[in-house]
């Protein structure tokens, strides 16, 4: 076929040439696919899309003028899933070739939104009915971490949650934990009662004996005060256990 006839008419009477007819560059080819994939988010919702297109709309943003797909595919294969790319620490983020600070830095945005919403969704409301609300957002928020994290939630008389507390952060397997500072802590926000959550880094949510030590401390140091300790919940990337439900609380 000749440039000739691949030419076509305009309503002005100019042929409107393929760029490449015109000894113009083509536009890349990833301009299209981004068109078409916030396309399909618009109209179906990211339900319907696989891990490695929701991540390439997130570097859209970071990465403009680059295919962001191998990248995309690069992370997953570094770090499982959609979740565990956002939730991975900076640093880790950087080793992956193709990763500079600002798209790291976006990463870590993302994760701090999702975050902020869940934790917005659930101050303010009865703690014990939002139960699966609440565990949803204590395993986004600390099932991945790479060191430990003693975190407090403290409710109201009526059960509802009135602040979230990261009280300590330590190492991959200890954090400190100060039971008097805790209770205080309750004592200075008007709670009755509190939910223990700490997290394991390798993995698996199994309470340790240190683990069952501390939270009869900080039981016994809050029962006099008419403090309650609702549960205490160890996360874990297999799940989570509750005192509770084992009978150790």
């Amino acid at each position: 076929m000749t440039a000739k006839s691949r030419a076509k008419e305009s309503p002005s009477g100019a042929a409107d040439v393929a760029p490449e007819f015109r000894g113009e560059a083509p536009p890349p080819h990833f301009l299209g696919h981004r068109e078409r994939l916030r396309e399909r988010f618009v109209l179906g919702g990211a339900e319907t899309m696989p891990d490695y297109e929701l991540l390439e709309l997130a570097l859209f943003a970071a990465i403009p003028r680059r295919d962001v797909k191998p990248l995309a595919k690069a992370l997953l294969a570094r770090f499982g899933s959609f979740a565990d790319v956002i939730a991975a620490p900076r640093e880790r983020l950087l080793e992956v070739e193709g990763i500079g600070d600002g798209t790291a830095i976006q990463l870590k945005i993302i994760e701090a939104a999702a975050l902020r919403l869940s934790k917005t969704r659930l101050i303010g409301r009865p703690a014990l009915s939002s139960w699966a609300a609440l565990l949803d957002y204590c395993a986004a928020a600390m099932a991945r971490g790479v060191r430990e994290e003693f975190r407090v939630l403290f409710v109201d008389r009526k059960n509802v949650l009135i602040a979230d507390e990261v009280q300590s952060t330590g190492t991959i397997d200890h954090t400190p934990v100060y039971p008097r500072e805790i209770v205080r802590r309750a004592l200075e926000l008007g709670a009755s009662a509190m939910i223990l959550v700490h997290n394991h880094p390798s993995g698996d949510p199994t309470p340790s004996r240190a683990d069952i030590e501390l939270t009869r401390e900080i039981a016994d140091a809050a029962k006099p005060l008419k403090i309650a300790v609702h549960d205490h919940l160890v996360i874990g990337r297999a799940g989570h256990a509750s005192f509770k439900a084992l009978g150790l609380l």
